[in-house]
């Protein structure tokens, strides 16, 4: 009984974890080295030297997450594919940017969000 007991709340204890779901697509068919680091891709709202895009990087998670946890998300997978820069971040989330009150105890308290960025290799 005690086994079970722990178990059922190690099951509760890692059901809070953050969901993700990070995906992306290429647009090129060359082929990009991915980065070392995540420093190596940055976040740009405009980009104002030559540059072609690579590829859209895309992530699911619930609204509650903070911008900068997925766009760093963003930025691991622009790293994979080769990107110097992510750009022209896009969303379905509707609404202000917070945390939403919890609707039941057991049901699904937050709602989902798409993001998605083009991928850049800068020029």
């Amino acid at each position: 009984m005690r086994d079970i007991i722990l178990l059922l709340c190690l099951f509760i204890s890692i059901s809070g974890c953050s969901f993700y779901a990070i995906d992306s697509k290429e647009t090129s068919q060359d082929f990009y080295p991915p980065k070392k680091s995540l420093n190596d891709v940055k976040y740009l709202e405009t980009v104002d030297q030559p540059y072609e895009e690579i590829g859209v990087v895309i992530v699911t998670t619930e609204r509650r997450q903070s911008m900068e946890d997925v766009i760093s998300k963003m930025k691991y997978e622009a790293a994979v594919l080769g990107g110097d820069v992510i750009t022209e971040l896009q969303t379905d989330a509707t609404g202000t940017w917070k945390k939403i009150k919890a609707q039941k105890l057991l049901g699904n308290a937050y709602i989902r969000a798409k993001f998605s960025a083009k991928v850049l290799v800068l020029k």
